[in-house]
């Protein structure tokens, strides 16, 4: 028998994170990810670091697997989809031809990130800031200036260590409390930030909740069972 999914409530929404580190919104049909960072290899590659040209194609893949599991009618992404302001511009004509596919098949916003402060308007869907939806705000990166309850962003890829049978577990991580939440990075080929780390834990403090991206479900693991940074 296969165990319920997780879901928690943010200002009145149910939300259900996935392992992926994508979250959907049941009630809208809405499916939302943070910081794919597509052809972060390829911009390296650019400055004369060769890496495997495979990140984004392993991210789209993933993207794909979870769309066919949710079957959502709207796509967000939450700023950095491209590792810099340039990279979509110049993408291979085969995945252009793939964004495009996917911008027609569904209603996708592309909120605009610190990496992608443009989004060209030949890969569809709109371009946006942030945008408000019902009950929750979606923006890339939380800010303490802002102060709207419900807000949902990326930007610090979150990541967080626990004992597993007496082992040290590191994985990718939601973080979430009644005020806010932000999602770990959705890309294959990202980097984490510890979640004690200020730029993080200055949002949350003691209100702070942690949802573990395991293999196969996402597990809540409370701040007391949280290790330190190595």
């Amino acid at each position: 028998m296969t165990s319920a999914a997780f879901r928690f409530k943010l200002n009145g929404a149910i939300l259900e994170p996935h392992q992926s580190g994508a979250l959907y919104w049941p009630a809208e049909q809405t499916l939302i990810v943070a910081d794919l960072h597509l052809e972060k290899a390829a911009s390296i590659a650019a400055g004369g670091q060769f890496l495997p040209p495979y990140d984004s194609i392993e991210t789209l893949n993933q993207l794909d697997r979870v769309i066919d599991k949710f079957r959502p009618r709207r796509l967000i992404a939450l700023g950095d989809s491209f590792h810099d302001r340039f990279v979509a511009h110049r993408l291979h004509p085969d995945l252009l031809t793939r964004l495009q596919a996917l911008s027609a098949s569904l209603q996708l916003t592309w909120v605009t990130g610190n990496h992608d402060p443009e989004v060209p308007a030949c890969l569809g869907g709109t371009a946006a800031e942030d945008i408000d939806l019902g009950p929750l705000h979606f923006r890339h990166e939380a800010s303490p200036l802002f102060g709207q309850v419900g807000e949902v962003s990326g930007h610090f890829h979150p990541k967080a260590s626990t004992l597993v049978k007496g082992r040290r577990y590191t994985k990718p991580v939601f973080v979430a409390d009644s005020q806010r939440l932000i999602l770990p990075a959705f890309g294959v080929f990202t980097g984490g930030l510890w979640v004690h780390n200020p730029a993080i834990y200055s949002l949350f403090g003691r209100q702070m909740q942690v949802f573990f991206c395991t293999k196969n479900r996402v597990l809540p693991v409370p701040m007391s069972q949280i290790l330190p940074r190595i």
